[in-house]
């Protein structure tokens, strides 16, 4: 059975991920950090189902902190899927914006898919087939006022992805980037109310998380071989 690692698996997108490669018979390894009881929650759910999964616990933000981490893992044997989901907002105008503002949405998705990402290829590549998904955002691919934070992290992402999927064709595995748009959660519920969804996404309507775990899935499974260095958006015709 091939092992998928989905950091920050315990929010809306991230356990929506998990459920669904447990579905593809994966043994999914679901991550949170400042929830692990999140992370628990969703581990009994999909072990309900009758799947296969477990908890893991680190911050990504500290890279030596997640090698540790990552290497006892590895012990179990190789993973071979990657789902990059981790990510925090802290909004400000740029003028407006702190250093610790700046630098701790970028730690998390930008710095934080090097932690994750890097201690595991050499064992992947070993196998010859591997799956590394990256999630973006459209603020990523199109800016977005307040955001020059989190949009210069996914962007870096995006850059790092494209990289990777070069260096890493000739051994089977691919590297993608998935880029939502209006996804429904508690955070998008307050931020975009529905008048405000029917302004700005031409299908007028938030996606779902559901929506974005079924095109990761398949980008992790073995029909998405020949798809690879791609950043492809899902949300609902904004661009």
């Amino acid at each position: 059975m091939k092992r998928a690692l989905v950091t920050g698996g315990s929010g809306s997108i991230g356990s929506a991920i998990c459920r669904r490669l447990a579905e593809q018979r994966l043994h999914v390894l679901v991550h949170a950090n400042s929830r692990p009881e999140a992370a628990d929650a969703v581990v009994e759910e999909i072990r309900e189902a009758g799947g296969s999964a477990e908890a893991i616990g680190f911050d990504v933000c500290d890279t030596e902190s997640a090698r540790i981490r990552l290497q006892a893992a590895l012990e179990s044997g190789p993973i071979q899927v990657v789902i990059n989901n981790a990510g925090i907002h802290d909004d400000a105008l740029l003028a407006g914006m702190s250093p610790e503002q700046w630098r701790r949405v970028v730690d998390v998705s930008l710095n934080g898919f090097y932690s994750v990402t890097q201690p595991l290829l050499l064992p992947m590549a070993r196998t010859r087939w591997g799956r590394i998904i990256s999630l973006s955002s459209v603020a990523g691919v199109l800016g977005n006022r307040g955001q020059a934070n989190y949009a210069a992290a996914k962007a870096g992402v995006q850059g790092a992805t494209k990289s990777l999927a070069l260096e890493l064709a000739s051994r089977g595995i691919t590297a993608n980037v998935v880029a939502p748009g209006v996804i429904t959660s508690p955070m998008t519920e307050d931020l975009f109310p529905p008048e405000r969804i029917k302004q700005i996404v031409p299908m007028q309507r938030a996606g779902t998380p559901e929506e974005v775990a079924d095109l990761v899935a398949f980008l992790a499974s073995n029909r998405a071989g020949y798809i690879s260095g791609q950043i492809i958006s899902i949300n609902g015709a904004m661009g």
